[in-house]
């Protein structure tokens, strides 16, 4: 069969509650929204796939028939040689131009929305052994991004993506979601223009948190951090000492803030004021406790809030990249201005987004 063009679409992603929590395999609460990275697809008869990549003045082929190992880092063959297993095996060339309006290093995933639009393309140009859906894309992504080469990092970027709407995930080995399809008014964006720093910051944090947390097992047989109260929480410092005390009560406090937010976005109607107090109380544990906030990232958020935001915070691995802020409903250009003011690269609302989808799949049986 002779596959037509194909369009893919792929959001970015921001996250509620969560953060440095993924890579300790405990939850998070994340959505999708409306900022995309778009890709077209067009047989081109030959035996190799063109990808070209505009907004970062890049361009690369891909040999349908290549072979051998996959250099470190390169997701696009990392997802390849993943959905070989699949029974995804490319029996056609396609000239492919990738584009987006995420921003680029600015903590809203805009690498991820590329692996999964890529993986979306491929079973769908090449079909699959496995049942296709968001789950399976989802995944498929994190084995690329992540788990292929042994990088840090969670599933938070590639289940928000790929499943769309608000989400809460459970990320350890025994994975598990919630989707919550539901709008929430007043949601912001703002960049500061500072790239963030993603495989140092996780690692370093990362390396940290699971040592201060195997200190208390060592004392703690059995000891499970996802068991952990906030209440319970002092009889366990003593078992960590001062240099990695910090990042213990970071995991434990965040932990915490993300399991109220769920509670109150399973309630039927949701209390915005009370997702804003509960953004800012996980921001100053972002800031404070695991320091990966800088100047500029603190003016914007408190500037967001001395103008009336219900909430705001830090997105994703932090010391750059982006906040997310919760506004009143009608008030966003008040709030915009004020983070514009407070020296954001730039700002905008956002709605959240229903998750990848194929835009365009046209199929003509070959004579």
């Amino acid at each position: 069969m002779d596959t037509g063009e194909i369009v893919v679409k792929s959001p970015g992603r921001t996250c509620l509650f969560g953060d440095h929590q993924d890579y300790l395999e405990l939850p998070v609460i994340a959505c999708a929204i409306d900022r995309h990275i778009t890709l077209r697809a067009k047989p081109n008869g030959e035996k190799r796939l063109f990808v070209d990549t505009p907004d970062i003045g890049g361009h690369r082929y891909i040999d349908i028939d290549r072979k051998g190992p996959v250099p470190r880092g390169d997701y696009f063959l990392a997802a390849m040689d993943i959905l070989e297993h699949y029974g995804c095996v490319p029996n056609q060339g396609y000239d492919i131009t990738i584009t987006g309006n995420i921003a680029i290093n600015a903590g809203t995933s805009s690498s991820s929305a590329v692996i999964v639009s890529w993986i979306q393309f491929l079973v769908t140009a090449y079909g699959c052994s496995a049942t296709i859906d968001k789950e399976f894309i989802s995944r498929i992504a994190y084995e690329a991004e992540v788990a292929f080469h042994g990088f840090p990092g969670g599933k938070m970027d590639q289940y928000s993506i790929g499943l769309g709407n608000v989400i809460y995930l459970e990320t350890g080995d025994d994975l598990s979601y919630e989707v919550f399809d539901l709008n929430i008014p007043g949601l912001i964006v703002a960049e500061s223009g500072i790239p963030k720093e993603t495989t140092g910051v996780l690692g370093e944090l990362k390396e940290k948190a699971l040592l201060a947390i195997h200190r208390v097992k060592e004392k703690v047989p059995g000891f499970d951090i996802k068991g952990l109260s906030i209440q319970d929480f002092p009889q366990y410092v003593p078992y960590v000492n001062d240099g990695l005390r910090v990042y213990f009560e970071a995991a434990v406090r965040n932990h915490d803030i993300t399991q109220r937010a769920l509670e109150a976005f399973r309630k039927p109607k949701i209390d915005l004021e009370h997702i804003g107090k509960l953004m800012n109380a996980h921001h100053h544990i972002l800031k404070d406790y695991l320091e990966i906030t800088l100047p500029l990232i603190d003016r914007m958020v408190d500037g967001a809030n001395a103008a009336g935001a219900l909430g705001a915070k830090i997105v994703g691995s932090g010391r750059g990249g982006s906040i997310v802020v919760l506004s009143k409903a009608g008030e966003q250009q008040k709030i915009i201005d004020a983070l514009m003011q407070a020296g954001a690269r730039d700002a905008y609302a956002v709605h959240v987004d229903p998750g990848t989808h194929v835009v365009t799949a046209n199929q003509n049986k070959s004579k």
